[in-house]
């Protein structure tokens, strides 16, 4: 369906480590990662086991690996951010690939399981970073049977009500780093981004309730954001060995400070075009024909007439017309269930 002559050409200088092909490559193949500018060189360990993938969330989201890439100059930035070990803020209107991004570089550079933190009005620095469940380990300590000392509640157990959040994971030292996608900041209160800065700069954090019992246990397992795994914590204490990349995604809808724009390389998604559509709807739709490709030429006109369109109410159209909603031979049917389909993305569109 797609012209592959329209494919990015292979990087002319050796210096990326993401080609956007799908297919792992690079020094990464082995194992190893290479060395931070030391600005941004950390000392966390000892290094935890591989993160655990989940390649069946990966292919819903993606579809066929290597049928979207990024073009030439995205992968410049992108692989900018890698190597600067700097988080990269990509914006872009709805559709445009911004949250996918994360996901690609997990699969094509064989980083486990990407850890999603969707930012609300409520999310802040410690939310990301873990919770500590005070009431629950009051209660259980409340149940625990008089003179027992092995149930909930003595600090043997304080590990059982520490989560991790998806930052406070991405930050736990690991040989290779984990990626996490810190989805659509600009929702957060307004204090978020600046709170953010510390971490993003010095890798590390703390955990107050392990650090006042670190004299009594200095190593502490608590769970993390993969659900079902553990880590222990040391001294009430988190460093990363190398620095997670960080993919933050932002709708445009808000100007971030400048201290917080400083520090991360930005990435300015633009919406798909034709050619970048037909390979979308080829990564979930193989063997689709010119029909398809009809309906992306109709849902371009329809974006450029009426204002946003998202590319997954473009997947939605086209899973409805090979499920046959199209075939009835009624187009005035077709015409109504498109206009509910693709309702317009803004608060004033029709």
């Amino acid at each position: 369906m797609t012209d592959r002559n329209q494919q990015v050409p292979p990087p002319a200088a050796g210096w990326w480590l993401y080609d956007g092909t799908g297919r792992p490559g690079g020094a990464t193949d082995a194992g190893d990662w290479p060395e931070p500018p030391h600005w941004r060189a950390f000392h966390g360990g000892p290094d935890l086991p591989p993160p655990p993938d989940y390649p069946d969330e990966t292919a819903r989201r993606l579809g066929v690996p290597g049928m979207v890439r990024p073009d030439r100059n995205q992968l410049d930035v992108i692989n900018a951010a890698l190597l600067l070990f700097r988080p990269l803020l990509v914006t872009g209107r709805p559709g445009a690939g911004k949250s996918s991004l994360a996901y690609q570089l997990a699969r094509d550079l064989g980083l486990g399981r990407v850890l999603h933190w969707p930012i609300t009005s409520r999310s802040n620095l410690r939310s990301g970073l873990y919770d500590y469940d005070a009431i629950g380990r009051a209660q259980a300590a409340a149940e625990r049977p008089a003179g027992d000392q092995t149930a909930a509640g003595p600090e043997s157990t304080l590990g059982e009500f520490i989560h991790l959040g998806p930052l406070g994971t991405a930050l736990l030292p690991h040989r290779r780093p984990r990626v996490l996608l810190i989805d659509e900041l600009d929702k957060s209160d307004i204090d978020l981004p600046n709170d953010l800065l510390n971490v993003f700069e010095d890798g590390t954090f703390s955990i107050p309730e392990l650090i006042r019992a670190r004299n009594r246990m200095p190593a502490v397992e608590v769970h993390t954001a993969d659900p079902g795994h553990r880590a222990v914590i040391r001294d009430g204490v988190v460093t990363c060995h190398v620095f997670p990349i960080v993919v933050i995604t932002s709708n445009g809808e808000r100007d971030f400070p400048a201290p917080f724009l400083r520090r991360c390389i930005r990435l300015d998604l633009p919406d798909p075009d034709e050619h970048r559509l037909a390979d979308l709807v080829s990564a979930h739709f193989p063997g689709t024909d010119e029909n398809a490709r009809q309906l992306i030429r109709t849902f371009i006109e329809r974006r450029g007439a009426r204002g946003p369109l998202a590319a997954d109410q473009l997947l939605n159209a086209i899973f409805l017309a090979v499920s046959g909603a199209h075939a009835t031979g009624n187009e005035a049917d077709w015409t109504r269930l498109l206009e509910t389909v693709w309702r317009n993305l803004s608060a004033t569109g029709v």
